[in-house]
């Protein structure tokens, strides 16, 4: 594709991201190239805002995927770390394009919300104690 058309595309996915971000009001914590990290005020957010940029990049020809975990986290400047960081990069890890895939821990602080969920397997994530029930999101 060229240089400049990934760019031009990059930009366009960036731009649909941060406009669903600002939506379901996402706070932005970094872009990593072609993938972002937010934080977000519920579970429930999070996943409809998935969902969302999920939908609106599919129609760029880009097919994203994405993994939401809900715990503590440290917020060191402008960054956060901790163990929820490394096991919601796991989950996305996991994923296809095209999906987003949440902890049971997420799935389970979002009951009655409407959002639908599909199991997704049990899993060991690298770096990460015991075995994670994971489960597939959608509308």
């Amino acid at each position: 594709m060229g240089d400049r058309a990934w760019g031009d595309l990059q930009d366009l996915h960036n731009k649909a991201v941060r406009k669903e971000l600002a939506r379901f009001r996402g706070n932005e914590v970094k872009c990593t190239g072609d993938g972002f990290l937010a934080t977000f005020d519920g579970p429930a957010r999070a996943i409809e805002c998935a969902l969302a940029i999920v939908s609106t990049v599919r129609a760029l020809g880009i097919e994203v995927r994405a993994g939401i975990h809900t715990a503590e986290v440290d917020f060191v400047k402008n960054d956060i770390r901790g163990i929820a960081v490394h096991i919601a990069s796991r989950v996305a890890d996991l994923a296809n394009g095209g999906e987003v895939v949440v902890s049971r821990t997420v799935k389970d602080l979002v009951a009655g919300s409407g959002i639908a969920f599909e199991d997704f397997g049990t899993h060991e994530l690298k770096g990460v104690p015991d075995l994670w029930q994971l489960f597939r999101a959608s509308r």
